[in-house]
């Protein structure tokens, strides 16, 4: 199957062409057809599976649609508002979707994506929302204020697009989500990405979507990540993993690294540390004001940061196919994160490498993951600087 054969336009696939995409991945194979053909959609997919494409190419394809019908363009000082919604849980992840719509839409004249995110002035996003908009990328609390204050437009969304729902739920952003539905024709198209639709999530998909659903699952939480080589080493304590750290991040084979931590104050002693050792590094996480964390990534992007030291505001929607290790310095607060975490690296059918730093009170989050995943993590040590006592059961 080719991308011209999932009945994709010329511009589009010229883009994707251009952009180095060969042939369609699963997901975009089994969801662009249903999306085009105006299914609703629920898509449990892994990280780095294409998922983004799957859901931004079908609404460049209604934008498309909307060009060719004279009845679609606004007339003269007319504020008609976006013909896609997408909401995401995080800022990070509303650039990474911005970007693949521009990137895959850089062939469709006037092409207008913009984001709506906390941590960026409300007159720049204000300006946004009165213009020509056909594309919008949204936090919902941010799009809430919009709403509250009448300036957001959303009466002519054709298709609502609910990106990393799961995380949206934990994030406590339901009440929003429901909010925002509310403001939307009753007739738009509803596309759900989740890593389940179990629990609360799958109630919210039946209030949100029509009866005759697509659901498409093409792998779950359980998938081995056969190219990620996943591994344990045991730490006595804070100057001993501080020691491990030194080790691994001094291997020449280490191209770019994520160090994941628990809190934010953690991120910034840490990157502070490795600063001083003459490590190019960077923090990031939900504490730092929005025009920063974007330097930070796109730093990380251009290979100005070879280190990032993140919090899990990180472990989802960053997309940088050079980041070959991921460490986990301070373990997740969930299971599930691990997983998210260690998919920044192995992007792009590259090898990638999965480092977890732990000390003896992290022994049960340690069973939980392994529970999760289903697969036991190896241990590994490094030559004179083994733990004193023997790894745990």
């Amino acid at each position: 199957m080719t991308f011209e054969t999932l009945g994709l336009d010329e511009a589009l696939v010229r883009a994707l062409t251009a952009a180095g995409y060969e042939n369609p991945t699963d997901v975009q194979s089994r969801a662009i057809p249903a999306a085009l053909a105006g299914r609703d959609l629920r898509v449990c997919s892994n990280t780095g599976s294409g998922k983004t494409a799957a859901f931004v190419l079908p609404a460049l394809m209604k934008v498309l649609a909307a060009r060719q019908d004279p009845a679609q363009k606004p007339k003269k000082g007319e504020v008609r508002g976006p013909r896609i919604l997408v909401l995401v849980p995080t800022r990070e992840l509303s650039m990474q979707v911005a970007k693949a719509a521009s990137s895959y839409g850089r062939f469709v004249n006037y092409l207008s994506v913009t984001s709506v995110v906390g941590g960026v002035p409300y007159p720049a996003q204000l300006k946004a929302l009165r213009s020509p908009l056909d594309i919008l990328i949204a936090t919902p609390g941010r799009l809430i204020d919009h709403i509250g204050s009448g300036k957001a437009v959303l009466e002519n969304v054709e298709m609502l697009v609910l990106d990393e729902a799961d995380r949206m739920l934990d994030m406590g952003f339901i009440e929003d989500i429901e909010h925002i539905a509310e403001q939307l024709p009753a007739g738009r198209q509803t596309l759900m990405a989740s890593a389940t639709f179990a629990g609360e999530v799958g109630r919210l998909a039946q209030r949100l979507q029509k009866d005759d659903v697509e659901r498409i699952e093409i792998t779950n939480h359980t998938e081995k990540h056969e190219n990620i080589s996943q591994e344990i080493m045991w730490a006595d304590d804070l100057d001993h993993k501080h020691a491990l750290l030194d080790h691994i991040l001094t291997d020449r084979d280490v191209d770019q690294a994520v160090v994941f931590t628990s809190t934010q104050i953690d991120a910034d002693r840490l990157a502070d540390r490795l600063n001083e050792m003459g490590h190019s590094v960077a923090a990031l996480h939900g504490g730092m004001p929005q025009g920063r964390r974007n330097r930070v990534l796109q730093g990380l992007r251009s290979r100005h940061v070879r280190i990032l030291v993140a919090t899990d505001v990180a472990a989802r929607g960053i997309d940088v196919p050079t980041i070959t290790h991921v460490i986990n310095y301070g373990l997740p607060l969930k299971a599930e994160d691990y997983v998210h975490r260690i998919g920044r690296t192995g992007r792009a059918g590259r090898s990638g490498r999965a480092i977890t730093l732990a000390e003896r009170r992290d022994v049960s989050m340690i069973r939980r993951i392994q529970h999760y995943t289903t697969l036991p993590i190896p241990v590994a040590v490094v030559a004179g600087l083994e733990p004193s006592r023997p790894a745990p059961d």
